[in-house]
């Protein structure tokens, strides 16, 4: 991106947040008290949650899965329901990706519902149409981020990450809870936008257009074939590489978005295609090129679980410079 087009877009921000602020100022008469800020940013602090852990619309939701390594070195996933129940915000339900967030009946680990199903748990949540929900991991934020992805894909807005997760949030001195928490269900209404993922026949006919930009969401090492923990190593043909590990610093909040901005290398308008091993990694990408900017965003739902097992999807390494592994 050029510095200018950079700069440009910076202002433009700017500009808008103070047209905005000005009318938020004139909005309120004089001696008229103003209501209560209910603005909520995608991305938000232990401080912000904590003075608005109260508010009567706020859902906090923990979506923690946790990784365990097994003795021959493979990597199993388990529901954070466990340590949920040792210790979560107060007032936090609990979102399970491994349980009813995923559908159970595909050979995908972390498949998708269908939108219907997905609305229907986050009801049971307690998470309606007017909610404003916050979401957190206890280890990582690429769990919420896959449910914020979620959200925005069943039309959802009102949701934002805590930066950080857990380990911010008792960084800060706040309280944890193991109190269980059972909000009342809540109509939450699925007004899909399908641009939001994609799909294998999608990823297969974006190869070599482009206007269409594939993002790796793997390490390094996982992204050039210097290993794998799917069927094949290297990744999608044409894909570029951000790992999610350089969107956050070493305590896991992420970057400024200017500097999220600078990691992308594509047109913010193009589309752009994120995907890992099975669509987590990926979602927390899509998460930062939003708040970058771009307004086509997917995440590739079946990732490389899908990808690699199947013969027919070119895939390659660095070490093939270009040519597709088998």
């Amino acid at each position: 991106m050029s510095f200018h087009r950079y700069l440009s877009r910076r202002l433009g921000s700017i500009a808008a947040v103070s047209v905005l602020a000005a009318c938020l100022v004139t909005a309120s008469p004089a001696g008229i008290a103003a209501e209560t800020d209910t603005a909520m940013d995608t991305l938000v602090t232990p401080e912000w949650l904590h003075q608005h852990l109260g508010d009567p619309d706020l859902v906090v939701l923990d979506c923690t899965v946790q990784i365990a390594q097994a003795e021959d070195g493979s990597f199993r996933s388990t529901s954070g329901r466990e340590s949920y129940a040792a210790g979560h915000i107060p007032t936090a339900g609990f979102a399970d990706l491994k349980g009813e967030l995923s559908d159970g009946d595909s050979p995908l680990e972390f498949a998708l519902p269908t939108p219907a199903q997905f609305a229907a748990a986050m009801g049971a949540l307690g998470v309606g149409n007017d909610s404003r929900v916050v979401l957190y991991s206890s280890n990582h934020s690429v769990w919420a981020a896959r449910v914020w992805w979620m959200l925005r894909w069943i039309g959802f807005d009102r949701a934002a990450l805590l930066d950080g997760g857990l380990d911010a949030w008792t960084a800060a001195g706040y309280p944890i809870s193991t109190d269980p928490v059972d909000r009342p269900a809540r109509t939450l209404t699925a007004e899909v936008r399908p641009g939001l993922i994609a799909d294998r026949d999608e990823v297969f006919a974006s190869l070599g257009k482009p206007d269409v930009k594939l993002v790796d969401s793997l390490p390094e090492a996982h992204y050039r074939g210097d290993m794998s923990m799917y069927a094949r190593p290297g990744h999608i043909p044409g894909a570029s590489n951000v790992s999610v590990q350089s969107l956050v610093d070493d305590q896991g909040r992420y970057r400024p978005d200017d500097e999220l901005e600078m990691l992308f290398d594509a047109d913010p308008d193009a589309r752009v295609i994120t995907y890992c091993g099975g669509g987590i990694a990926a979602s927390s990408v899509a998460f930062a090129l939003t708040r970058a900017g771009y307004t086509d965003v997917a995440v590739y739902a079946g990732s490389l679980e899908e990808w690699a097992a199947d013969p027919a999807n070119p895939m390659e390494t660095e070490q093939t410079s270009g040519e597709p592994s088998k």
